[in-house]
């Protein structure tokens, strides 16, 4: 399993637009890390180098061993699998089973292991019964499975999520919640981007939070939806609970009901 590691990344685009300054992360194999932050804080662009989509340009990304500008882009996302925000971006099969076995087809996995990991990753994403199905007449929320069915077939060592959330309803949040605990149990790196901080406290212990282009966080979810000024300068909203525990000057680092509850009944007893 890889290791992923930013070292004092920037990466400016043509038109001189400045989209990451000088990031320094690391991710360990197997871990488990939401990244958070207002538009243009310079998230989607920092993982499209984790995945050799862009380069950067100064500094270096390693995906284990691997410097990622020494390698394609195909060679990268052999290692590092990334699924799109918008899932229209990245189809382009006519039926879902054709478009999640591309991956694995294409880096030359025998029919048996694909067979096997097709049906795996469309079950795991509740596509299997849409498997002859258009993607196209598909609803957005379904589409969005695809995708990431696609990308999980090709069982890369870290998956990235982009806004794996936008537009699911409970039934997709909970095939996401299933499909994170999968991903664990088979030692899996995953990185989500995303603006849902209900589904970020609920499945992701460590958070990194960008703003301007740069990490200013990067602690468990309990320190960071408590930190005033890193949410202010990142302009993040915490989550129900951390809003309604600091309302009512509960203790810090409340994010479940359950949580919320003993420590009102608590409260009451003082």
């Amino acid at each position: 399993m890889a290791e992923l590691r930013l070292e004092n990344v920037h990466f400016s685009y043509p038109d001189g637009t400045k989209a990451v300054d000088g990031l320094t992360l690391k991710v360990a194999a197997g871990e488990r890390v939401a990244i958070v932050g207002q538009n243009g804080a310079g998230k989607t662009t920092a993982v499209k180098m984790m995945n050799g989509l862009l380069k950067p340009s100064a500094g270096d990304v390693y995906v284990g061993e691997l410097n990622t500008k020494d390698y394609t882009t195909a060679q990268i996302s052999r290692q590092v699998g990334y699924v799109f925000q918008n899932p229209d971006d990245q189809i382009f099969h006519n039926d879902v089973e054709s478009e999640v076995r591309f991956g694995p087809k294409n880096m030359g996995f025998d029919e048996a292991r694909i067979d096997d990991i097709t049906e795996w990753a469309m079950k795991l994403c509740g596509i299997y019964e849409d498997r002859e199905e258009n993607p196209y007449n598909l609803p957005y929320s379904t589409r969005k499975f695809v995708t990431i069915a696609s990308v999980l077939a090709m069982d890369s060592d870290v998956i990235i999520l982009d806004e794996p959330t936008a537009g699911q309803d409970q039934v997709g949040l909970t095939l996401l919640a299933d499909m994170l605990k999968d991903l664990e149990r088979r030692g899996k790196t995953v990185l989500t981007i995303t603006h849902d901080m209900e589904f970020v406290t609920t499945h992701f212990e460590r958070i990194v939070v960008m703003a301007n282009r740069q990490l200013i966080a990067d602690e468990s979810a309990g320190t960071v939806f408590y930190n005033a000024d890193v949410l202010n300068e990142s302009m993040l909203k915490p989550p129900a609970v951390a809003q309604m525990a600091s309302l009512l000057g509960l203790e810090k680092g409340l994010l479940t009901k359950p949580q919320l509850l003993s420590a009102i009944l608590k409260n009451q007893h003082l």
